[in-house]
């Protein structure tokens, strides 16, 4: 039983593993292989958290574990690609101002607003729904940015350096903020209590179908979209 219960874990040591290997990606510039890790990392939070309800293991160490893992895969990662974007926008390239220099570590407020939001989900008593978009979400939502653009031939938008400071700024806001966001845990299969979960998840599959994945990010606005939607109504 000992052996079952460290199996969460190791799923999430595992997530911190693949975390630690895009960063390094990252910083040598290879966004696209940052991305892949990302997600490696994104299906053992997933398990970690399957195989914790599987085995009822309820542990304060693990839930330590996965948040301290989370801030790396997911908050880190994001500001690496951030980074990444900023450093090779035109207003970077054609300023030589010492003060220019330092604005891609601008980036970094990502990782803070992550780790402000892991910190508020680890006290919040409240498993229904998410307060705030999830670390997981806004790193997905993040770092298939230049996949999306790069497929639809809108590469420029990532020399825009007012765009990509609005990225930064906007996903730290939903990291912190008090929105309400549905979970995609479901408790039953009843459509009528699901109905939005199931909703979401085949629009996704149609962006997906359309889009590959680049999908991933408009998928994340989806999310974002009919959060902030449904409490209008």
């Amino acid at each position: 039983m000992k052996l079952f219960s460290f199996i969460p874990n190791a799923f999430t040591l595992l997530n911190l593993f693949f975390g630690c290997i895009a960063v390094v990606y990252g910083i040598n510039g290879d966004l696209k292989t940052l991305a892949f890790f990302v997600v490696l990392g994104l299906i053992c939070d997933f398990f970690d958290g399957f195989f914790a309800r599987l085995f009822k293991v309820d542990s304060k160490l693990g839930i330590q574990l996965d948040s301290l893992s989370d801030l790396v895969t997911f908050g880190m990662t994001s500001s690496v690609v951030m980074l990444n974007l900023i450093e090779n926008s035109f207003f970077y390239n054609n300023s030589s101002h010492y003060l220019i220099s330092l604005f891609p570590y601008f980036a970094f407020i990502i990782t803070l607003a992550s780790s402000y939001r892991l910190a508020k989900f680890n006290i919040n008593s409240s498993n229904s729904e998410f307060i705030g978009l999830p670390t997981p979400a806004n790193a997905i939502l993040i770092v298939f940015i230049p996949v999306f653009f790069e497929q639809i031939n809108k590469m420029y938008y990532l020399e825009n350096i007012i765009f990509l400071t609005s990225i930064i700024v906007i996903s730290s806001y939903l990291l912190i903020c008090d929105l309400k966001m549905f979970s995609l845990k479901l408790k039953n299969l009843k459509f009528k209590e699901n109905r939005l979960v199931f909703a979401f998840i085949a629009l996704s599959i149609l962006l997906f179908l359309t889009f590959n994945m680049g999908a991933f990010t408009l998928i994340i606005l989806l999310y974002i979209f009919i959060n902030l939607f449904r409490t209008k109504i």
